[in-house]
């Protein structure tokens, strides 16, 4: 007798096709989870990603991940770019600035940004802020002076890929140097923070009657009959002096600040250094002034990624530098959204939301991790899942454990290794 008996035959061949279709339907959802599908690759009519109507072809080429995001994309998660290469700059005779702010970036709820430029002589004039300012320096050379609340004066002169930190509420003063003048970011602890409102010096002064400010500087009323009834918020001054000389004037009896106010972030060594790209990062362990703002600087090589991971203790607040990239962000519900950001742009990232950015050109790209804390933390994916018992992760992904114990076991920050 055949040992393979009709219904047994049956249900081998039923128990087959099952295995085939799941198998069929785990292949074509790999990579495109959702329904109804998602993605152009699940568009069998070529008219479903057509776009037929008005457009900018100039501007549309630039965010090709959103004009055609992968199929993982899903939900309606907040525009996670900005960018400083379309916002309005604010020119005057010594140099420009423009700003990016939560009015403008409604997911910026952490810091506010602002792109200024200054000429060899330059002056962003002598003023305050209610917010920490905390600068990295784009291009050229800058002379700084901040005066702290013991009466100590710092003076400084900061060069391309230089920070510093200004802890609101300390005056202090920005000037271009030889031979081009500068350009630098300029990052606030709070998203509602402008540049455009600062505390301005020569306002307080118009501001005063005159016989205020004789007793106040013990000084006949007629000395201020020529000061500017209106603020000069960047003006053309004249090249100063050598740096000796400068904090020869400005250093009183209380001396120097026990900490300085600048720190040479683009020179130090990296803290961390792959095949992928290198790390660079600034908190209050190593700038110790720098009490509310910590800040990576990011390399990442052609080909190269910033690993998956998220960040537990801020919000993000990127400034890209250099080169082309990409950056998928993960939220609860699920949402995913993935966009492309080039030169002079901005990316935020919500606190804890997993996100990774990828390298998409052939040039190094760089960029600034910027966060509303005293120090860097971040959460490596991979680190997480080798430092998880492997039959955990192994029955929760369904992969096989010799996969997973080839999963990078060191945070490298950037892949590959």
């Amino acid at each position: 007798m055949n040992p393979l008996s009709r219904r047994g035959l049956l249900g081998a061949t039923a128990a087959g096709t099952v295995a085939a279709a799941a198998a069929k339907a785990q292949a074509q959802s790999f990579g495109n989870p959702d329904l109804p599908p998602q993605g152009a690759i699940n568009a069998t009519n070529p008219q479903s990603i057509v776009d037929p109507g008005p457009q900018n072809p100039a501007l549309a080429s630039q965010f090709p991940s959103a004009t055609s995001p992968p199929a993982t994309d899903v939900g309606g998660m907040q525009m996670p770019w900005s960018s400083f290469n379309n916002a309005p700059r604010r020119i005057q005779n010594g140099g420009w600035a423009r700003q990016v702010t939560q009015a403008d970036f409604a997911i910026s709820e952490e810091i506010s940004g602002v792109d200024m430029r200054l000429t060899a002589g330059g002056i962003r004039e002598m003023h305050w802020h209610l917010a920490a300012e905390w600068g990295y320096m784009s291009y050229g050379n800058c002379r700084v002076t901040v005066l702290d609340e013991q009466g100590r004066a710092y003076v400084s002169d900061v060069k391309e890929g230089d920070i510093w930190y200004f802890p609101s509420g300390l005056p202090h003063s920005l000037q271009g140097l030889g031979p081009s003048g500068c350009e630098f970011i300029l990052c606030f602890d709070d998203g509602k923070a402008s540049e455009f409102n600062t505390l301005l010096l020569t306002d307080w002064v118009a501001h005063t009657p005159p016989e205020i400010l004789a007793l106040n500087f013990g000084v006949p009323a007629d000395a201020f009959s020529k000061i500017p009834l209106h603020n000069l918020w960047i003006f053309q001054g004249q090249l100063p002096g050598s740096l000796e000389a400068a904090r020869a004037a400005a250093t009183g009896a209380a001396g120097a600040p026990p900490y300085p106010f600048t720190f040479s972030l683009g020179s130090m060594k990296p803290v961390r250094q792959t095949k992928g790209g290198e790390v660079r990062i600034a908190d209050s362990n190593n700038f110790n002034v720098s009490k509310t703002i910590a800040a990576a600087q990011v390399i990442v090589h052609p080909g190269g990624m910033r690993e998956l991971h998220w960040h537990p203790n801020a919000d993000e607040w990127q400034y890209w530098i250099k080169g082309k990239g990409r950056m998928g962000v993960f939220n609860t519900g699920p949402g995913a959204v993935t966009m492309d950001f080039n030169p002079g742009d901005i990316g935020y990232v919500k606190r804890s939301h997993g996100h990774y950015i990828l390298n998409t050109g052939d040039t190094d790209l760089m960029f600034l991790e910027v966060f509303r804390s005293s120090y860097f933390a971040d959460v490596s994916l991979s680190d997480w899942l080798t430092h998880t018992p492997p039959e955990m992760v192994a029955q929760t992904l369904n992969v096989d454990p010799a996969v997973i114990a080839k999963f990078p076991n060191n945070k490298p920050e950037i892949m590959p290794e």
